[in-house]
């Protein structure tokens, strides 16, 4: 009997079990019915045929908080075989685990010295590729040495690319690449990772996980076969985006809303960011209020964009007051790489009950400053209100930066014209923008300069109530050892002032160095002059020069001489870019050049003078650390570069800006200081365009007193600058750099080197050749082909003028420096004041502009006065010829009393 009803119960949890694994089987069978009829309903999100994630570095299935996907690990997986250089590849976990970043992808990473690939087979179409980087430290590797290339097909997605640099620049711990690539019928998809090849051997890659994500055909692209493209802006065509152009994500936005993360996009995963750290010029801007019906997605397709995005935005304000009409602007700017053209998407969606109709809304549209709509009206464009809609943008951003990062503005602006309407607005809902490949198949950029004070390469471990109780353990050490250096330091500072009066001379490599103390002693046994009493100079260990330099790896170079090698390096954790002049130990300019220069530079600050932030002589290196000009010499922009050619009014200030700071060399200083080797090398751009002298090796102090004019020196200087009167004489004075400085103007007005032994005999010498042309009243023969029709006659004499003075033999007889400055500034008033006359009249008769034809390689002058004719006479050559001693001698005198704007300096 028992065992009768034991047999009844176990049949009946069989039949159970049956029951419950049939419903089971059910319900997933309904799940897939009903997904796939949501795949077809219009408002489902977008299902990719491909949806790849992965786990670099790691093995197993991994899942991401928030991401309804499984990132696959690439360890004994298909897509990364193990084969070819592949093999050399290692993989490692983040040594401290990440805290404001996901463990997946961002614990593990792949990493290797030598190049590796990753192949996916996927089915052909357009895709979104996206490289996840997490500068961490992984076991050997420290990710501040990884500079590496990847590529694709037939593209470079990134070139020399620092994932450390990006992220402390970005403010970030880690960084997601996004690129959108076509794959064509029967091709693998390989991604390849290369480190830079230099002499440095710590120079690896690493990546820590990949995505490979279909995307809708031509989300982004346009048919081949349909007559369809983006508004080209500045240009009166459509620029058509085919399957041949690959794109890198720089900016998705979500206008006026909240951020919108990968999980909550429409299946392919994209990120919409806030706006907060791009919108520059709100004005009067408001948020409309969030519309939370259903929107009509009859215009474009629901998985175009999130329905968040259309249901927030940003508009201008609706204008009352007509006086306040400038003032109601937006603009959003966004830092790109320049040199490349830019696809821009705009969303626009009309969720403002009170505008119902087109021409409601009527604004402007201005991308790069250029205007790309100036009757922007969403309804008009989508047919009704709650509609989606985007425009499709291309900009180019040449010739802005020269390969350096420059702001992309987008701009509303209310219409003017449209006050018959109730309203003055403009909206915005969202952005996206892509950088478009160049003719060569490069995407890749420069490294931005790290800004972001970050104590270690790696971010801060998690903490827990412990971790707490452990951090003011460490604060209490740290303030406590931070206390004991303060008070050491002061009693060293105190000792140090007593016993700088006292200098004794102490010798390294056949040079007497002075300074408060003989040697000081390294904790590495190696020794170091203290070479200066002043607290201007900052001493950096060679350490700390090899930590800026990456071990000096040849990445770095930003320039060579004969002195060594100049790299651009970061100090003071990676916040600060400098330039490092290493000196080479067999260069002709030794450790007394060395010492000159920190000798000269610590105790000089001017604005147009390179500063000299500190120096290194440690373990027989001898390294100078100075300021950072991010757009290198001044002759890098004038010929043998691809930079575009300057305008002649920047080449003016230049000049001004140079000589200004030679002015102050040799009269604001306490000695008269003479640089003694002027020339467009040792004349440095910044950021800003603004000149700086550098170079002080050869430097000397002038004579201290009128009893000695000058001082005699062995001659030393740069071939084709030198002051043929100090070289007779072996006489040095201010005059020999007036010389030189005359040089560097001819060189500046023609674009050429100042020797040039290939052409004519008269025209070997840039100098002798400037000078005659000027006397000959031919002086535009030496102007540059860049700047025809571009210079006013009487701006282009008086620099002549002024250049010709700075080049006679006898230097007595050149200008001042003062002088020099003078001149240049009025031939800038002259040239401005030319310009504004021709710009303000229309048809005028009286500015006249150089304008020159080119006929079998040769240029002819003339004045130019097609649109201008002059009321006066135009010189004629014999008229300048006879005028030039004249000029010449009074340089230094009245002349200067022409300048009519007294704030010219």
């Amino acid at each position: 009997m028992i065992n009768n009803t034991s047999n009844k119960d176990l049949h009946l949890k069989n039949q159970t079990t049956i029951i419950i694994m049939t419903l089971f089987y059910l319900f997933l069978i309904f799940h897939q019915l009903t997904g796939s009829m949501a795949a077809d309903s219009p408002s489902s999100p977008y299902k990719p045929q491909d949806n790849i994630a992965v786990d670099c570095g790691s093995s197993g299935i991994n899942n991401q908080p928030n991401d309804d996907r499984l990132w696959e690990g690439d360890i004994n997986s298909k897509i990364f075989p193990s084969q070819n250089q592949n093999t050399a590849s290692v993989t490692y976990t983040a040594s401290v685990p990440p805290t404001e970043v996901s463990p997946t992808p961002y614990q593990t990473a792949r990493l290797s010295r030598s190049q590796f690939t990753y192949s996916f087979p996927v089915t052909p179409g357009q895709k979104f590729i996206r490289l996840h980087f997490y500068p961490a430290i992984y076991g050997d590797f420290n990710t501040t040495n990884a500079f590496f290339s990847v590529k694709t097909a037939n593209y470079t997605l990134l070139s020399n690319f620092s994932a450390f640099l990006t992220t402390r620049a970005l403010d970030r711990q880690s960084i997601m690449k996004e690129y959108c690539v076509n794959v064509e019928q029967g091709e693998v998809l390989n991604i390849t990772f290369s480190p830079v090849l230099s002499s440095n051997s710590d120079s690896f890659a690493f990546i820590n996980g990949i995505e490979v994500v279909s995307m809708p055909t031509n989300l982004y692209y346009y048919p081949a076969d349909q007559n369809r493209g983006a508004i080209f802006v500045g240009q009166s065509s459509l620029y058509r985006i085919g399957n041949e152009t690959a794109m890198e994500m720089e900016y998705r936005i979500n206008v006026g809303g909240a951020l919108i993360s990968p999980s909550g996009d429409t299946g392919m995963y994209r990120r919409w960011d806030l706006e907060d750290d791009y919108l520059t010029i709100p004005g009067y801007s408001v948020l409309p209020v969030e519309y939370k019906n259903s929107l009509n997605f009859t215009m474009i397709p629901p998985y175009t964009a999130p329905a968040s995005v259309y249901e927030t935005g940003r508009s201008t304000g609706n204008i009352k007051d007509k006086a306040k009409l400038q003032s109601y602007n937006l603009t959003w700017e966004f830092p790109v790489d320049s040199e490349f053209n830019y696809f821009v998407r705009l969303h626009f969606c009309e969720i403002v009950k009170e505008m119902n109709r087109s021409r409601n809304r009527v604004f402007y549209i201005y991308i790069a400053n250029q205007t790309a709509e100036n009757g922007a009206d969403i309804i008009m464009w989508s047919g009704s209100q709650y509609t989606p809609i985007y425009r499709d943008y291309v900009v180019g951003m040449f010739g802005k930066g020269n390969g350096k990062k420059v702001n992309l503005s987008i701009a509303l602006h209310v219409n003017p014209e449209e006050w018959r309407t109730a309203y003055l607005d403009a909206l915005l809902n969202g952005i996206e923008m892509f950088k478009m490949n160049d003719s060569d198949g490069n995407l890749a950029g420069p490294n931005p300069n790290p800004r972001i004070v970050s104590p270690t390469a790696g971010p801060p471990s998690k903490q827990g109530s412990k971790g707490k109780n452990n951090q003011t353990a460490i604060i209490g050490i740290v303030c406590g050892v931070l206390a004991g250096v303060l008070a050491l330091s002061v009693v060293g500072f105190l000792i140090s002032r007593r016993q700088r009066n006292v200098k004794q001379p102490s010798s390294v490599d056949g040079t007497t160095w002075w300074g408060p103390t003989s040697h000081s002693t390294t904790k590495s046994g190696d020794t170091r002059a203290s070479l200066l009493p002043s607290d201007l100079c900052r001493y950096f260990s060679l350490a700390e020069i090899k930590a800026a330099t990456n071990n000096f790896d040849d990445v770095f170079i930003i320039g060579r001489g004969g002195f060594g090698n100049v790299y651009k390096g970061y100090i003071d954790n990676g916040t600060t870019a400098v330039a490092i002049k290493r000196l080479n130990p067999e260069s002709s300019q030794g450790a007394h050049e060395f010492k000159t220069e920190i000798e000269m530079l610590s105790q000089l600050r001017h604005l147009h003078l390179v500063s000299l932030i500190g120096y290194c002589h440690d373990d027989r290196e001898m390294v100078l650390v100075y300021e950072h000009m991010a757009r290198g010499t001044l002759r890098e922009h004038l010929y043998n570069s691809d930079n575009p050619p300057l305008s002649w009014k920047k080449r003016l200030e230049i000049c001004i800006e140079a000589a200004r700071g030679l002015h102050y060399l040799h009269t604001g200083a306490k000695h008269t200081i003479i640089h003694r080797d002027v020339k467009t090398t040792n004349i440095l751009l910044d950021e800003k365009w603004e000149a700086k002298v550098s170079d002080f090796g050869l430097s000397k102090e002038g004579p201290a007193n009128m009893a000695n004019a000058h001082v005699s020196t062995v001659v030393k200087g740069s071939l084709g600058y030198l002051d043929p009167e100090y070289y007779r004489r072996q006489q040095l004075t201010e005059k020999s750099d007036v010389y030189s400085f005359g040089v560097v103007l001819c060189e500046v007005l023609c674009a050429r080197p100042p020797i040039v032994r290939s052409v004519e005999k008269r025209q070997i010498s840039l100098a002798e050749w400037a000078r005659n042309c000027y006397l000959n009243g031919t002086f535009h023969e030496i102007v540059d082909k860049h700047l025809r029709g571009k210079i006013a006659a009487e701006c282009l004499n008086k620099f002549g003028e002024v250049a010709v003075s700075c080049l006679v033999d006898n230097g007595s007889e050149r200008p001042s420096m003062n002088d020099v400055v003078w001149g240049l500034e009025f031939a800038l008033q002259l040239q401005e004041s030319a310009e504004e006359n021709s710009s303000e009249m229309k048809g005028g008769d009286e500015v006249a502009f150089l304008s020159y034809s080119e006929d079998d390689g040769k240029f002819s002058c003339s004045w130019d006065d097609s649109e201008q004719k002059s009321a006066g006479t135009k010189p004629s050559s014999s008229d300048q010829s006879s005028d030039t001693n004249q000029s010449i001698k009074g340089m230094s005198g009245t002349v200067f009393s022409e300048i009519n704007n007294p704030k010219a300096r």
